[in-house]
């Protein structure tokens, strides 16, 4: 296992990896150099990156002409003003068109804390869920978003990538390969099933090491791969499964906890289930991580404090 990593700086990496070898990425920033972590990149390549200052309506229509062009355009910007400023250039020009955008929602999900619910994406999955054409990942580790990235720019097509706004420890060896579609089972248990996304995986993996020394054998799912998803394989891993909880920095409608309850119900399964996350109707707190995610129940203590409960009934 590696030292923690910060995604844009894997995601940077990855784009001069790709310039290197021939691929004609071509990243589109909406005055989001500094979030973005790209300055590597336009040093190295410089003439390569499009700044069209603070206007990511036009930052995706940018990026929607470049690929029409031929290029690989990547747009790197905070989550939340690509999902909610430009929504219908993302559901229109890249989605319905069927452009070979690659969208990167960078800080997603409460990463920026205190700046609170203008700069939080806890609702980016759900609206992407809501487009066609396009494949949604969310990776909870260096290595995995690393793939995801290798295997986005060469797939022809619109894609959207989660990326953490902190770093992030590794959890998987060099041995791991990402497959779109499929699960990532990270710790067996037979007791209850717990399935988380992005960031938050690492949250339920902390929570399974500490149900395991109170004597519960929990199994860990990551859904890196949320479009495509092998839906039969999430409801072989769940199956014989009395109690399941999804753990999210997200609206708990629209993300893993929807995922998990239409795969439970659509295969007949008789678990119970608990979703984690922003609940309905609420946003989340403005506040650091460790605080906000313990106010909403998606840190591991939130985690246990669930699993326990879930299987006292």
């Amino acid at each position: 296992m590696s030292n923690a990593e910060h995604l844009a700086t894997v995601m940077v990496n990855a784009f001069i990896d790709a310039v290197d070898r021939g691929v004609d990425v071509v990243p589109v920033v909406a005055d989001s150099t500094s979030t973005a972590k790209i300055a590597p990149f336009m040093q190295k390549f410089p003439g390569r990156l499009v700044n069209v200052g603070i206007a990511e309506q036009t930052l995706v229509g940018v990026a929607s002409g470049l690929a029409l062009a031929g290029k690989v355009a990547v747009t790197c910007n905070a989550a939340p003003f690509l999902i909610a400023r430009a929504n219908e250039q993302v559901k229109v020009d890249v989605c319905y068109n069927n452009t070979n955008v690659k969208l990167f929602g960078l800080n997603a999900g409460a990463s920026y804390g205190p700046l609170a619910s203008t700069h939080h994406a806890i609702d980016d999955i759900g609206v992407m869920r809501g487009f066609g054409n396009i494949q949604i990942f969310a990776p909870s580790s260096p290595l995995e978003c690393r793939q995801i990235i290798d295997y986005a720019l060469a797939h022809v097509g619109p894609v959207y990538i989660r990326l953490d706004g902190k770093a992030l420890p590794e959890l998987h060896d060099e041995s791991y390969q990402f497959q779109p579609g499929a699960i990532d089972v990270l710790r067996s248990g037979d007791e209850i099933a717990l399935v988380a996304l992005g960031s938050t995986v690492h949250e339920a993996v902390d929570a399974a090491a500490q149900l395991a020394d109170l004597g519960i054998a929990a199994k860990v799912i990551s859904l890196p791969s949320v479009r495509p998803l092998d839906r039969d394989a999430l409801a072989e891993a769940l199956s014989g499964f009395k109690a399941v909880i999804t753990v999210e920095e997200h609206n708990i409608n629209g993300g893993v906890g929807s995922i998990v309850a239409e795969v439970l119900a659509e295969s007949g399964a008789g678990a119970r289930l608990k979703r984690l996350g922003i609940a309905d109707g609420d946003y989340a707190i403005a506040a650091d991580r460790k605080e906000m995610r313990a106010w909403h129940g998606i840190d591991a203590a939130g985690v246990v404090k669930q699993a326990q409960a879930l299987l006292a009934r």
